[in-house]
């Protein structure tokens, strides 16, 4: 990575983006004797305030940020901008109804391409903000869609926006969305369309939720527990400690190189590579793998024979 590739790191949180609480309160109490206060037509006047930037005016500024990190040349690159954000941020209106939540996070991405944008790369800096404008706004929306999240993936995000689209494409030709055209017109498989169709439909329910209209019960009263019982729980313990003292009395029969394999590689967290115990006995990696795999054989034959509810042992493979 070269010098001009680095980021500055300048936090640009300093920039206030919405009108400050007191602001808003304020123009409240004067207004509304007249008429009723409405944030967002507030937020749209004050952003009109600042003047869009000529291609000129953003190459100069941006490096002038990037160069010397000078703050006021952010501030006047996110104000120049907020128009751009406000524009992006209503055509994902429908999915969320706060205009104003989808705006403050598109601002976040576009104080985010702030941050990253390269002067050099001759770009405009508005087409570079939208994409960081859009990942910010679309993982919002997510995130807070519904409180269980229906798309975890970057191709689950891009279906449930390109989900709807395309179905009113296909049915203003004419034609049926059946979950196979929307496939082959989304590139995806027909099982994702089907997923995502049964995830949109479906709705949050709240275990709190009465079952009927005169019980008191809900959904949580049938819920299975998932703990475990005394009697599981204290097996459980008791067979933890057996096998950790089966394991020690295993150890004692060992010595030299099997023993420093045995606690290093097979019950260290953090196992030591093969490299370092060879290096340690000047042997090669394959020699010590080999007698780590012999090792792996008589603890299983050990334990069987000293466990009858044993029948093997799993022994994760740690790095080489």
């Amino acid at each position: 990575m070269t010098d001009d590739d680095k980021t500055l790191p300048i936090d640009l949180s300093f920039v206030n983006i919405l009108p400050k609480q007191e602001d808003l309160e304020d123009a409240d109490s004067k207004e509304k004797a007249l008429i009723p206060f409405d944030p967002l037509q507030r937020y749209l006047a004050e952003i009109r305030r600042f003047p869009l930037l000529s291609r000129e005016e953003e190459h100069k500024l941006a490096v002038e940020f990037k160069e010397f990190g000078n703050i006021e040349a952010a501030y006047k690159l996110v104000t120049g901008n907020l128009r751009l954000v406000v524009m992006i941020a209503r055509e994902y209106q429908k999915a969320l109804k706060s205009l104003l939540d989808l705006i403050q996070e598109g601002n976040m991405g576009l104080m985010e391409a702030v941050k990253n944008f390269d002067p050099y790369r001759g770009v405009r800096f508005p087409s570079y903000a939208v994409w960081w404008i859009r990942a910010y706004i679309i993982r919002y929306i997510m995130n807070d869609w519904r409180m269980v999240k229906i798309g975890t993936t970057q191709a689950q995000r891009k279906l449930f926006f390109n989900l709807q689209k395309e179905k009113e494409r296909i049915e203003a030709e004419g034609l049926t969305p059946g979950p196979k055209l929307l496939a082959q017109r989304l590139n995806v498989k027909e099982d994702e369309v089907v997923e995502m169709e049964q995830r949109l439909a479906n709705r949050d329910l709240s275990v709190d939720m009465p079952i009927g209209e005169d019980e008191e019960a809900t959904m949580l009263n049938f819920l299975p527990d998932q703990k475990q019982n005394p009697e599981e729980h204290f097996a459980e313990s008791q067979y933890r400690e057996l096998l950790q003292q089966k394991m020690e009395d295993f150890a004692r029969t060992l010595k030299d190189k099997e023993l420093v394999i045995f606690r290093e590689r097979l019950l260290n967290e953090d196992p030591v590579t093969l490299r370092e115990i060879g290096e340690k006995y000047s042997i090669s990696r394959e020699r010590v793998r080999q007698i780590e795999e012999r090792l792996k054989k008589k603890l299983k034959t050990y334990l069987s024979k000293e466990m009858d509810d044993v029948d093997g042992t799993k022994i994760g493979k740690p790095a080489d």
